[in-house]
């Protein structure tokens, strides 16, 4: 999982709005060496496919990207859902493929076909695949402000036991942004 939440842990307004991703952190900051989107671009390189949820995906239709602001390439995305079952119009040209069943079905399903390293996005999804032992990395890019309220990464999960976060790391950006990784340990 690559993804970003406010400092006080929550992925999006109570709307599902991020707007205050643009808005926040010091735009003008030199960053050096590093990159601006913060190493989105080398992560996307990493992976063979994406695994999304429907209000992700839905977020990601509402921007009306063009293809030089489209960020996923060419890599296949599965869109886990229960009620949609094509893609909305704006993504039908974007190699995303609805999904609706079983998420170990949808894993043994993938690695069949090859692909090995998912990306997956979406706070409920992200949820399920812990929920699931399913994640092995995680990359949380905090950005400096605080919403007070909105839709959590961390709403709770379905296993009551302890879950072991190791290498842990962080980097400060610049611009304000702190990006922690962390693998998963025993669950």
């Amino acid at each position: 999982a690559f993804l970003a939440t406010s400092m006080d842990g929550f992925i999006a307004r109570p709307d599902g709005s991020v707007d205050w991703l643009e808005a926040c952190g010091n735009s003008n900051a030199d960053m050096g060496d590093d990159p601006t989107d913060m190493g989105f671009a080398k992560f996307m390189k990493s992976i063979d496919c994406i695994i999304m949820g429907r209000k992700s995906m839905e977020k990601i239709d509402s921007m009306n990207l063009n293809t030089e602001q489209w960020p996923y390439g060419s890599t296949p995305i599965f869109v886990l859902s229960q009620t949609v079952k094509v893609p909305p119009p704006g993504l039908k040209e974007r190699n995303v493929e609805m999904y609706n069943g079983d998420i170990k079905c949808l894993i043994e399903h993938l690695e069949t076909n090859g692909y090995h390293r998912a990306y997956v996005d979406g706070g409920v999804t992200i949820q399920s695949f812990i929920d699931l032992d399913l994640i092995s990395e995680m990359i949380i890019t905090r950005a400096p402000v605080l919403l007070g309220a909105g839709i959590p990464l961390f709403p709770g999960t379905k296993n009551e036991k302890e879950i072991r976060l190791q290498n842990c790391t962080a980097k400060a950006f610049a611009n304000g942004f702190i990006q922690e990784t962390f693998t998963f340990g025993d669950m």
